[in-house]
């Protein structure tokens, strides 16, 4: 028996409590529970514990001050709660608990949630998009209202309408507000209301009241209902702080009934200020435009003339007029016999016989500026060829030859223009300049310095 014990892991109860309480919060995770609330104890420190129960069981349940002051209620002895608990086990009595993080009431907590799902279903849809909303009339023929008959809400907003437009027509569609059949009877007053077309714009709503209270006014087919409507719709369900689908979807979200009596119709004192204002407008401008006519009256009176004066005038004017086209065609007619002159003399200046003796006359006086340009031309060349004569007499050989100058020539009649074509005893002819001489060469003589005379005195060829 004691072999037994020593082979054991034998454990103290804080660790084996220990170990269950890893075990329940690793296999356990957040969860949400539900049940009645009994056994609530409200410490000084203000951590809270309570037992959560139903028909069959029932769990100890602790939330602690940091977790309970977000709460917006304060839970009470046999409240219907949601929660959101860790599991975990009190090491200290090694009881099994609930730590809650989070607390609803069972009930507000589910239609809060259904509101929500339904709130964002519609707005993803665009029911709820400002482009949709019709604008309310300024000064409707008539107004529904869609309430409890028996309602505070119908008698504030009949009591508004009546103090702000005592006249105005009002037609009342009576439905439930409140319970299983208020969305039916809403959407059926509300479809009653558009068929019968007599309403410029339709209240709906009811006074103030918790989440179930207002509840039917979160009603899904009521919703699409008030947006297909195609009478601008005011939605007042509650009080300022309440909103419901309703308030969302409809054209004009009132914050109380009467809010919505003040949106929906103006002031009768402001109206008929602005009525007599416009009176007033319209009398002062009746007034100028009858004064206008009047003085418009008097002028075409002034202008009227009797019809002896008006004939005295037309055949003043007839005269006149008379006149001015005797005048008128006078000067036509000069123009035109002036017009008759120049168009005569331009024929006679085109006329063949016209055109022949100026081609005669410019004919006759080119023939003579021709043969006195020939002259002159005939006289010019002749001067040149003068002038070139005397020019080249003076480069003439012939006029070298009369100042005293000779050409030597062999017997082939070449010219020799140096000693050094000669050889002594060779005949040369001697040329002048009108005559020439056969001549023998006795002797030569080469190189001679500069400046000496070709030709001594003595004549030595």
């Amino acid at each position: 028996m004691s072999n037994t014990r020593t082979e054991l892991n034998i454990l103290s109860v804080s660790d084996f409590s220990r170990n269950v309480k890893s075990v329940l919060e690793y296999n356990f995770p957040t969860t949400w529970v539900s049940g009645e609330i009994s056994n609530l104890a409200m410490p000084r420190s203000g951590h809270w514990y309570f037992t959560l129960k139903d028909e069959r069981a029932q769990v100890r349940c602790a939330m602690f001050r940091q977790s309970n002051q977000r709460l917006t209620f304060v839970p009470t002895e046999g409240m219907q709660i949601l929660v959101k608990a860790r599991v975990s086990l009190y090491e200290a009595r090694g009881d099994f608990q609930l730590i809650v993080d989070s607390m609803e009431d069972a009930g507000v907590g589910a239609l809060q949630r259904a509101y929500e799902q339904l709130k964002q279903k519609l707005q993803t849809q665009g029911l709820f998009d400002a482009q949709h909303k019709q604008d309310l009339p300024e000064l409707p023929r008539c107004v529904g209202i869609i309430t409890s008959p028996t309602g505070a809400a119908l008698q504030d907003i009949l009591n508004v309408l009546k103090r702000r437009f005592p006249a105005l027509p009002i037609i009342i569609y009576p439905a439930q507000v409140q319970g299983a059949n208020a969305p039916e009877q809403l959407l059926h007053a509300l479809q009653q209301a558009q068929s019968q077309n007599l309403c410029d714009v339709l209240i709906i709503g009811r006074g103030g009241g918790s989440i179930e209270d207002l509840w039917a006014f979160n009603d899904e087919a009521l919703a699409r209902a008030i947006f297909a409507c195609t009478i601008p719709v005011l939605s007042s369900v509650g009080h300022e702080v309440d909103f419901t689908i309703c308030d969302f979807v409809a054209d004009v979200r009132a914050a109380t009934p009467s809010a919505a009596a003040e949106l929906v119709i103006p002031d009768r004192e402001e109206w008929l200020s602005w009525l007599r204002g416009i009176e007033q407008q319209l009398t002062q401008h009746i007034e100028r435009h009858l004064r206008a006519l009047q003085q418009q009256l008097q002028w075409q009176y002034k202008q009227l003339k009797h019809p002896g004066r008006y004939l005295e005038e037309v055949a003043q004017r007839i005269d006149d007029l008379s006149a001015r086209m005797e005048q008128h065609l006078r000067l036509q007619l000069k123009a035109r016999q002036a017009k008759v002159l120049t168009l005569n003399a331009q024929l006679q200046q085109h006329s063949p016989e016209h055109g022949i003796t100026l081609q005669q006359s410019r004919l006759r006086y080119l023939q003579q500026r021709l043969a006195h340009n020939m002259q002159q031309h005939l006289e010019q060349l002749q001067q040149k060829i003068a002038t070139f004569a005397l020019g080249m007499d003076a480069y003439s050989p012939l006029a070298t030859l009369a100042r005293g100058y000779s050409l030597v020539k062999d017997k082939d009649n070449q010219l020799i223009k140096s000693a050094t074509q000669l050889s002594p005893g060779q005949q040369v002819r001697l040329c002048f300049a009108n005559d020439q001489a056969l001549v023998s060469v006795d002797e030569i003589k080469q190189n001679l310095k500069p400046g000496r005379p070709l030709c001594s005195k003595s004549g030595d060829a």
